[in-house]
């Protein structure tokens, strides 16, 4: 690889994509946007490198753009790069032109994490040698030095942009709904184009059957196609009163009651893992009984306080509408909610989910950071606060025994906070203080 090569952006793909690059005794040249990016410390003295902004001679000089997905490749720059030919990819278009082992990469709006850690679970406990990357786990290209039997990836919509031959053994796509519409400048077509991408390098694909924007947008011959869905689906969920079973060829197998998933989307993930095991033929009593003692991941409905009756619930990775709208359903029967709302949208259409608020007279909104002001706009009933804090303040003075309170924003964090973790463990802590000042 005796090419000009320029990695673009210093986070933790980037790092990866240096490291990995000086182990081939290769020296690339980087940029980063901004002035003290996070691992500027770990660049050796002889690595040149720009800083502050996208150094358009250097961009445009380069034979091989190594793009973080941080950066947007419809960036006006990298635009023009394209324009003149120069090679863009990813550090999972690099990774793969290098890896050996079988994938199983997971792509969706939502879900996605929760059915990497699902999976490995089951794996593990089977048997088989797995190690998580990509956008969860180990950077994709650390996975190489890792003797595996299998990879399991987590791919974003950001990833699967800079993709141009990736050896899939399954792909799953959860679900696809809006999120990251300020990055897509032609909407949410554009976005499903990029999130369909994972089923051109896949010889198995599972996606979800209630869900017209996962079908595949042409079936091959030499593929598999497996479904899964609530109404319908390969595997599929039977809802009777208060009874959930899985169903597989109209035969009820197992009872969703005995685990402890919150949630029908959470059901919904556990059956494309069930899909995935059964292609790796692993016994359906072993995947059931993993499944009974999962619990949801921090974060994703996460109940962090009890006392007077109130329950307070930490659903901070919901970053978009749909997410918050699944917490929502799940909770519909209690008596009264306090949800939490708010910090980038991402250029989301966020009346949808007003409208959804609209239909429910159990439903408090608080709303807080950069979309407050739009929330409100289009719903006159919220209460806007500045920040978490004062939301968090002005609910414990007018809960009562028996309600909820929900943070499940329904948008990004990066306005007040680092990432959907820390929003989370922020107000983790608020809560706590409040009850043991």
């Amino acid at each position: 690889m005796n090419k000009k090569i320029l990695i673009i952006g210093l986070g933790i793909t980037g790092i990866s994509c240096l490291n990995f690059l000086l182990k081939k005794k290769i020296i690339p040249a980087i940029i980063d946007e901004y002035t003290n990016p996070t691992f500027i410390k770990k660049i050796p003295p002889y690595i040149p490198y720009h800083l502050g902004s996208l150094n358009k001679d250097w961009i445009l000089n380069a034979e091989l753009i190594i793009l973080s997905p941080g950066i947007s490749i419809f960036n006006n720059i990298i635009l023009q790069a394209k324009k003149k030919k120069i090679e863009i990819i990813g550090d999972i278009e690099l990774f793969s032109r290098y890896n050996n082992t079988p994938l199983i990469a997971i792509t969706g709006t939502n879900g996605k994490s929760t059915v990497t850690n699902m999976l490995a679970k089951v794996m593990r406990k089977n048997n088989f040698k797995i190690s998580i990357g990509g956008n969860i786990g180990y950077p994709v290209l650390d996975l190489l030095s890792l003797k595996r039997d299998f990879y399991i990836l987590e791919i974003s919509s950001f990833q699967l942009e800079t993709i141009k031959k990736l050896n899939i053994y399954i792909a799953i796509i959860l679900n696809i709904s809006q999120d990251h519409m300020d990055r897509y400048p032609l909407g949410i077509k554009q976005y499903r184009n990029f999130k369909l991408r994972i089923f051109k390098y896949a010889n198995i694909c599972i996606y979800n059957s209630d869900d017209i924007l996962c079908y595949p947008k042409q079936f091959y011959n030499n593929k598999k196609y497996i479904t899964f869905g609530q109404n319908s689906g390969d595997y599929s969920l039977s809802i009777k009163g208060n009874g959930i079973y899985l169903k597989i060829n109209n035969q009820k197998i197992f009872d969703f009651n005995k685990t402890q998933l919150i949630g029908i989307h959470n059901y919904l993930n556990s059956l494309s893992v069930l899909a995935v095991t059964d292609i790796l033929k692993i016994p359906k009593k072993n995947f059931f009984k993993e499944i009974c003692n999962y619990k949801n991941m921090h974060h994703t409905l996460q109940i962090i306080h009890q006392e007077y009756g109130i329950t307070w619930i930490n659903d901070s990775k919901s970053t978009n509408i749909s997410s918050t709208k699944a917490a929502l359903r799940y909770l519909h029967d209690k008596k009264k909610i306090w949800l939490l709302l708010g910090g980038y949208d991402k250029n989301c259409e966020l009346y949808l989910l007003i409208k959804y608020l609209k239909k429910k007279n159990n439903i408090k909104v608080l709303c807080f950071g950069q979309s407050s002001k739009k929330i409100l706009s289009i719903y006159s009933k919220a209460i806007k606060v500045n920040t978490m804090y004062e939301g968090v303040k002005k609910i414990i003075k007018l809960v009562k025994y028996g309600d909820i309170v929900l943070l499940s924003p329904a948008c990004s964090s990066i306005d007040q906070f680092q990432n959907f973790k820390q929003r989370g463990n922020e107000f983790i802590r608020i809560v706590k203080s409040m009850y043991h000042r």
